[in-house]
């Protein structure tokens, strides 16, 4: 009985321990206090989500608009424009089987209140982005809402479906 009941008590520990540690993607370690890091000299971005309305949406939610075909933030109150330029939307058919409509994944923490597929939850660490370089050269087919850090200009770069747009 004290086995069973030590055993399931180490199998929690380690679950929580977890469940609150960083994530590398397609690496060994995480880069200093990010919560979701990915590798440098990769030619693979992140794809945001195609949505054409979203209510409950919370401060930092980015998002591909496919009603306007633009990157967007959720600044708290209201939705604002990552690209100017009209991108081309790509439609696609669900064909993956929802296993919970209620919550997503969740990294850093047991809970949030934040809707989404991926939420990230922590008070010290961050989102890295994966680094490309020049992605707007070595990206061959970009998929729109693609959001990535470009290591050689020093710039966020967002393919919109049509174009690349940078910010520095």
């Amino acid at each position: 009985m004290k086995t069973s009941k030590l055993l399931r008590t180490l199998c929690l520990v380690l679950f929580f321990q977890q469940a609150f540690a960083q994530v590398g993607i397609e690496k060994a370690s995480v880069d200093g206090d990010g919560i979701l890091d990915f590798p440098e000299n990769t030619t693979k971005g992140i794809i945001l989500p195609r949505v054409s309305s979203i209510s409950g949406a919370v401060n930092g939610t980015l998002i591909f608009d496919t009603s306007d075909n633009k990157v967007k933030v959720n600044n708290g109150t209201d939705w604002e424009e990552l690209t100017t330029d009209t991108g081309a939307a790509r439609v696609y058919e669900n064909t993956v089987r929802e296993v919970a409509t209620n919550q997503g994944v969740i990294l850093g923490s047991n809970t949030s209140s934040a809707p989404g597929v991926l939420v990230l939850e922590s008070t010290d660490k961050a989102l890295i982005l994966p680094k490309i370089v020049e992605p707007h050269k070595n990206v061959v087919n970009p998929e729109p809402g693609m959001i990535c850090y470009d290591v050689t200009n020093n710039t966020l770069s967002i393919f919109n479906g049509k174009t690349w747009e940078f910010w520095k």
